[in-house]
C-alpha cells in the first residue's frame, strides 16, 4: 500500500502538503495541488478516512433522514445531495425514517447519537419538539429540506403559491369547472404540504369567483395508479365534468392523463392537465406543471449543510442558552416556475 510520505517525495513536497492538498483543508497552491493530485493517482494513493477523521475531528459524511425511499421526489431529491457531496469528498449516511414508531425513536435516540456525521438533512419530516430537542443535543449542523421549522434553519418551496399558480392557469385559459387531486389524510402529516396546496387551489378559485365542487374533489396517493383511479371518478361523472384537472403532483397527472384517455377524453381538447413537481416524464408526454427542480434543492441543501460544517464552531443553529438562532428562524423559499405544455389549453367552446 502506497504511504503519503511516498506521494510526498514523489511530489517533491511535505507530507504535511500532501495532507491539506488532498483534503482541501489549508492553504495549497493551484500549481502543487495538482502535483500532489497526479502524484497520488499515478501511484494508486486513496486517503485514509480513518486516519483523516482522526486528525481533522471530522467524519466527511452528511446524514439524509427521509420519510419514504420510493417516492420519486425523494429519490431525485437525495440523486442532488449525493452528487454534491461526492464532488466535495463526503459520503452519505441515509436514514430511511418509516411510519413505525419504534423505529423513528430508535433512530432518533440511538443512530444519531453514535456521531458518525458531521451535519444532518431532514428532507419533508414534520419534527415534534422532543425530536428537534434530540438533534440539536447533537453538536453538528443541521437543516430541513421542504417545510418551516421556526427553529432549524431549512429551504422550503411556497407550496401554497405553487398550487396557486398552478390553478391561475388553468382560470386564464378559461377553465371555471376544475377538478383537483389532492392528497389522503395521511399524507399531511409532514408540513401539511398537501394542505396548503389545498389553500393556494381554493384560494385562487375564490378569487377568480370560480366555485368548487366537493364532487370534482377526490384524493390520491402521489402515484400514478392513485392519480389514474381519482381522475376515473372525477372524469367518469355522467355530467357536469370539469374542463380541467388540478393533481397535487405530476405523478398523479400522469395517471390523470391515462384515465382520460381511456374514457375516451382527449388533452386537452376535452380536458386539461396540470400537476406540480416536475417530473422526468413530463416532457415525454407534454405535460404542463409548475416545477419545483427537486434536484437543485438537493444540491442546494448539501451546499448549505456543507457551508454550515465549514463555520468555525458550527452546532445546530442554536444559539449558547439551546434557543432557536436568528438564522433558524425562518426557512429560504426555494425558486419554482410554471413549465407550460401541450396538456392544457382553452376549454372547447359550448
Amino acid at each position: 500500500m502506497v504511504s503519503i510520505d511516498e506521494v510526498a517525495r514523489a511530489a517533491g513536497v511535505s507530507s504535511a502538503t500532501v495532507s491539506r492538498a488532498l483534503s482541501g483543508r489549508g492553504h495549497v497552491s493551484a500549481a502543487t495541488r495538482t502535483r500532489v493530485e497526479e502524484a497520488a493517482a499515478r501511484m494508486g494513493y486513496v486517503v485514509s478516512s480513518a486516519a483523516s477523521s482522526l486528525a481533522s475531528g471530522r467524519m466527511r459524511s452528511i446524514g439524509v433522514m427521509v420519510p419514504d425511499l420510493h417516492r420519486w421526489f425523494f429519490s431525485t431529491v437525495l440523486t442532488g445531495i449525493s452528487e454534491e457531496l461526492s464532488r466535495r469528498g463526503f459520503d452519505l449516511m441515509l436514514y430511511n425514517v418509516t411510519d413505525d414508531d419504534s423505529v423513528r425513536a430508535e433512530i432518533f435516540g440511538s443512530y444519531l447519537r453514535r456521531r458518525r456525521v458531521d451535519g444532518l438533512i431532514v428532507v419533508a419530516m414534520e419534527l415534534s419538539g422532543a425530536e428537534i430537542s434530540q438533534l440539536q443535543q447533537l453538536d453538528v449542523p443541521v437543516i430541513t429540506l421542504g417545510g418551516a421549522n421556526d427553529q432549524l434553519p431549512g429551504l422550503a418551496i411556497d407550496d401554497h403559491a405553487v398550487a396557486r399558480l398552478a390553478t391561475e392557469h388553468l382560470l386564464r385559459l378559461g377553465h371555471e369547472r376544475i377538478g383537483r387531486i389532492g392528497a389522503l389524510e395521511s399524507f399531511d402529516r409532514d408540513f401539511h404540504i398537501p394542505a396548503r396546496r389545498e389553500a393556494g387551489f381554493r384560494e385562487a378559485m375564490d378569487t377568480a369567483q370560480a366555485a368548487v365542487d366537493p364532487t370534482l374533489c377526490v384524493p390520491g396517493d402521489f402515484t400514478i395508479e392513485g392519480g389514474h383511479q381519482a381522475a376515473k371518478r372525477i372524469l367518469g361523472r355522467s355530467a357536469a365534468a370539469p374542463t380541467a384537472l388540478l393533481a397535487f403532483s405530476d405523478e398523479m397527472a400522469v395517471g390523470a392523463t391515462l384515465a382520460a384517455r381511456e374514457l375516451g377524453l382527449r388533452v386537452p381538447e376535452d380536458v386539461s392537465v396540470i400537476g406540480i413537481d416536475g417530473h422526468d416524464l413530463g416532457g415525454l408526454i407534454g405535460l404542463t406543471t409548475v416545477d419545483q427542480h427537486p434536484l437543485d434543492q438537493g444540491t442546494l441543501a448539501a451546499q448549505r449543510i456543507l457551508a454550515m460544517c465549514e463555520e468555525p464552531g458550527g452546532d445546530a443553529g442554536t444559539d449558547a442558552a439551546g434557543g432557536a438562532s436568528e438564522a433558524a428562524e425562518s426557512s429560504d423559499e426555494l425558486p419554482y416556475e410554471l413549465v407550460v405544455r401541450s396538456s392544457t389549453a382553452a376549454p372547447r367552446p359550448v
